[in-house]
């Protein structure tokens, strides 16, 4: 079972923790993790785009002037894609680019990621995240602690703290979010992660 330091807001060690190995020391499956997080960026999409085909502008198919003898070029109808306000040849129209990942896979891949995210030391557990108040200037005092400067870093909590939220909202590179809803795509689009220990209970409880 891999043993870790455990930090305190002033980025000192106050002690250590054993996690699990059925969570924390899982094989790394790049090509898993791979699937689960294109699976996860396709269902964001909202797939709403759409423009009119030359059946559905407004106005009629009449030809605007006869095929032959007036020295312009033949026209079937205004409503073809060359004249304004005409329909969209091969117009994009709404679609589902939803993908399905099974609970197994999506498990699997959770823990596989967060596993060489421990093992690349870039998961730091805190004893405890709180403020005394919903301040910017208290929450960037942390993050100058451990010296974070400009990497994109995820603080996970167990519940949900309003202080924590609004104190982080400006800082462009921190973000907040909680035990049961961190994902495979937050752990690996993040440099670091920097959980609070009643979150990796909370999160070895729901993965064991």
């Amino acid at each position: 079972m891999p043993k870790v330091k455990v930090y305190d807001m002033k980025a000192e060690v106050v002690g250590q923790m054993t996690l699990s190995d059925d969570v924390f020391g899982c094989e790394y499956n790049e090509p898993l993790i791979h699937q689960v997080i294109v699976a996860y960026n396709n269902n964001q999409r909202q797939g709403t785009k759409s423009t009119l085909l030359r059946s559905e502008v407004r106005g009629h198919a009449k030809k605007p002037w006869r095929q032959k003898g007036t020295g312009r070029a033949r026209q079937g109808s205004t409503k073809s894609a060359q004249w304004k306000g005409g329909g969209i040849i091969f117009a994009p129209k709404p679609r589902d680019f939803s993908e399905k990942i099974n609970k197994k896979m999506r498990v699997s891949a959770f823990k596989s990621a967060i596993s060489a995210k421990l093992a690349d030391s870039e998961v730091v557990i805190l004893e405890s995240l709180a403020l005394e108040s919903p301040k910017t200037k208290l929450f960037k005092e942390i993050m100058d602690n451990f010296k974070i400067g400009h990497k994109n870093v995820m603080f996970v909590l167990k519940d949900k703290d309003d202080d924590i939220l609004r104190a982080s909202n400006n800082i462009e590179n921190a973000k907040v979010t909680y035990a049961d809803v961190l994902n495979t795509y937050d752990i690996v689009s993040n440099t670091k992660l920097y959980i609070t220990k009643d979150a990796i209970k909370k999160i070895e409880e729901a993965y064991k």
